[in-house]
């Protein structure tokens, strides 16, 4: 395949060739074949080589993608108004907010200026938590945050927590499985990464694939040879984690925002070749060889899998519904309110902005946001247009 990508500093490439060399490694160290999820983590996390543990810029007009929080303060400042609801509402519910995979930190620092500026009457925040995997990310966060002393940082999940979760394009980034539906009598493959020719080019090699990797895909059966899709039991693993810590914790509750697709959407024949996309420098393509940890890869989320994980582990499912609907329900067409129209100057950047996270040409329907938990509920206004039932 021949991109034509924005081409890379010499130094960035030379980056680039010490990740492919130590993934090289590993797959000869693996007898020729690493699974396509433990490529993707060396690709995103590999330590100081990883697409999110190395220094290249990643989010913004700079980097290789926009998340919400980058568009605008307004979305930060909603979910803020919801904490705080939730917290009026929920007297065990403790006020405090654990954010997982915090980017730029410009979501944590919207949300804690909204509190700070009494825009949502809150309670004293005792804690803003940030479970940060990437050192390099810590290190912005840190700056980014340095004026608020209720952040602090964890390596890992708490044990117990009675709280707000949140995660803005969390699960997206978590790996994932490709697996192949293969000619009549070769069942299921699990695709993987091999090594190929003198310069280790990686390429696929598929063998047969463990039969409950299988259990995610409805109606497996059914589909028709050659077609390609990804299972998710990082991020699958990662809700039952989610779920073991708001039960100790008694009450909590975990809000994913993501791109994805309940189950009976995902696996669709006409989506044959899979969700998985590469984004470099404000370009998608879907080649996940080119140029290692300068590009970020993900794939949508399968959320009808993410919510059965939950209530399997024991957690309520509160809600299910998209991003348009839920910020609405949340309150930012009123904190938009706040500049008043008339002055045009101001409005029209930030309606705008809003115009992208709402409309369903834009993110509105494309995201979703799942809401998970434990001795709490959403407030009714939310049931209006939840679609748990197309979960």
């Amino acid at each position: 395949m021949q991109l034509q990508l924005p081409e890379a500093s010499v130094e960035a490439q030379r980056a680039s060739r010490l990740l492919h060399n130590l993934i090289a490694t590993e797959i000869r160290l693996q007898q020729g074949w690493i699974s396509f999820a433990r490529y993707m983590e060396l690709l995103l996390y590999a330590p100081d080589l990883g697409y999110y543990s190395g220094g290249a810029a990643k989010l913004g007009k700079d980097g290789d993608f926009t998340t919400a929080p980058e568009i605008t303060p307004l979305f930060g400042a909603t979910l803020a108004q919801l904490t705080t609801e939730l917290l009026a509402s929920s007297p065990a519910l403790k006020p405090q907010i654990l954010e997982f995979g915090a980017g730029s930190g410009q979501l944590a620092f919207d949300i804690l200026s909204e509190l700070a500026a009494g825009g949502a009457a809150a309670q004293p925040l005792q804690a803003y938590y940030i479970v940060e995997l990437s050192a390099e990310l810590r290190a912005r966060q840190q700056l980014k945050l340095r004026d608020f002393p209720q952040v602090q940082w964890l390596d890992r999940l708490p044990a117990a927590f009675s709280g707000v979760v949140l995660g803005n394009e969390v699960l997206d980034a978590m790996p994932v499985e490709l697996v192949l539906l293969g000619e009549q009598g070769q069942g299921w493959l699990q695709r993987g990464v091999g090594l190929v020719g003198e310069n280790d080019q990686f390429v696929y090699i598929d063998r047969p694939a463990d039969p409950a990797l299988i259990t995610q895909i409805p109606d497996a059966d059914t589909l028709v040879p050659g077609h390609l899709t990804e299972v998710h039991p990082v991020a699958i693993g990662f809700m039952h984690s989610l779920a073991a810590m708001l039960k100790a914790g008694q009450c909590g509750v975990g809000i994913f925002l993501d791109y994805g697709f309940p189950a009976a959407e995902y696996y669709l024949q006409q989506r044959d070749q899979g969700t998985l996309m590469c984004h470099y420098r404000h370009h998608a393509h879907p080649d996940p060889f080119y140029l290692p940890g300068l590009q970020d890869v993900t794939a949508h989320v399968d959320f009808t899998a993410m919510a059965r994980a939950a209530l399997d582990s024991g957690l309520d499912l509160l809600g299910y519904t998209s991003q348009a609907a839920f910020l609405l329900e949340a309150g930012i067409g009123q904190l938009l309110l706040r500049t008043p129209p008339e002055n045009a100057l101001q409005y029209l950047p930030q309606a705008n902005a809003m115009q992208k996270l709402v409309s369903p040409a834009e993110m509105g329907e494309l995201f979703k946001v799942l809401a998970v938990g434990v001795g709490l509920e959403l407030p009714g206004r939310f049931s209006r247009h939840d679609r748990s039932h197309r979960l």
